[in-house]
């Protein structure tokens, strides 16, 4: 399992893939499957940990982050011929290497940064294979052996006795999620609105986010960790989730929907897939939208919601797609030789 490096697995507060990682590797081993996990030194698993850098580069301005990249991904393709299978979950750039290999590679596309990496997919086409997290994620230029959405630990949320009073938003402080439109919802709607998450872009911070606090109406709470992730999403009335990009996944939305808490979001990316409208929130295109949407949230059955994500995004229903996947590609591997 070849993880980023940007963050601990699991990571202290943000680090979305690293916790995926972290989830399905736990939940590999947990099936008696023999995982060896790369990943940064200070990393956490049961499984076989073999780290190259020390600490997250994220974490630690001393680590260059193209020189450790590329000193642990070698890491792993040096070791090839140790594995049955390599699942890649560090982007694009392990792609390389896979053609130097006859160890399958599978990877897992967290999502496309920009336009310009697609040729890297494209040259693999058929000699790797793709996992998209989404099926609005999936591009036309690439072959998929399957999508598989992300799943979570239910017992790590609760369901609260009753649904909280402030507004919630809940990931990265950039304009692609929407920060200053969850403010302008929140203005609208009478709401206090709990801002949570680390600041990826801080000029948007200072410009369109910062002018607004004020430790009551607003409030910012910095990146929350797994200690009191629950508790902060268990508390919201609604999280907001008023994208400006094409969402690939959003971990947040089930995190969310996990502690009966409804879902306000524009539908964009992935969100028809992941949000039940009407049912486990409102889909929506402007602010006027969420603003009345809001009005709506008290319909909406707190243990439904809970049941929705158990049934459709739940850790074990993610380790089970991953290791049928697996299944299917070490056999086509095995026929081929």
């Amino acid at each position: 399992m070849l993880a980023p490096i940007s963050w601990r697995v699991p990571p202290r507060h943000y680090g979305p893939w690293e916790r995926v990682v972290s989830l399905l590797t736990e939940g590999l081993v947990e099936r008696g499957i023999d995982v060896t996990l790369f990943a940064t030194g200070d990393s956490v698993t049961r499984a076989r940990l073999v780290s190259v850098c020390p600490r997250p580069y994220s974490e630690d301005q001393s680590i260059d982050p193209k020189v450790w990249e590329c000193l642990h991904i070698s890491a792993v393709f040096e070791r090839a011929v140790e594995f049955d299978l390599i699942h890649n979950q560090f982007d694009f750039l392990p792609l390389s290497y896979c053609g130097l290999v006859n160890t399958p590679v599978l990877t897992t596309i967290h999502g496309f940064s920009s336009e310009r990496i697609v040729p890297v997919y494209e040259k693999y086409n058929g000699r790797a294979h793709y996992v998209a997290i989404s099926d609005a994620d999936r591009d036309p230029r690439l072959h998929y052996v399957a999508t598989i959405y992300h799943g979570i630990p239910l017992e790590e949320f609760r369901l609260p006795r009753k649904r909280g009073d402030y507004l919630l938003f809940f990931g990265r402080i950039h304009h692609e999620k929407g920060v200053a439109e969850a403010i302008e919802v929140a203005r609208r709607a009478g709401r206090p609105l709990v801002i949570a998450g680390i600041i990826q872009d801080h000029d948007y911070f200072d410009r369109e986010v910062a002018p607004h606090l004020d430790n009551d109406r607003v409030r910012y709470l910095g990146s929350v960790g797994p200690e009191s992730r629950d508790s902060v999403l268990g508390g919201a009335f609604a999280l907001l989730h008023l994208i400006n990009f094409a969402e690939p996944f959003g971990l947040s939305m089930i995190e969310a929907m996990a502690c009966g808490v409804p879902v306000i979001a524009r539908g964009r990316g992935s969100v028809p897939e992941v949000v039940k409208h009407g049912e486990t929130g409102f889909i929506v295109d402007t602010i006027d939208e969420a603003v009345s949407a809001l009005g709506l949230v008290e319909q909406l059955n707190a243990e439904a919601i809970r049941r929705y994500v158990a049934q459709n995004f739940s850790r074990e229903h993610m380790v089970d797609e991953y290791i049928r996947v697996y299944k299917e590609v070490t056999a086509h591997v095995i026929s081929d030789e």
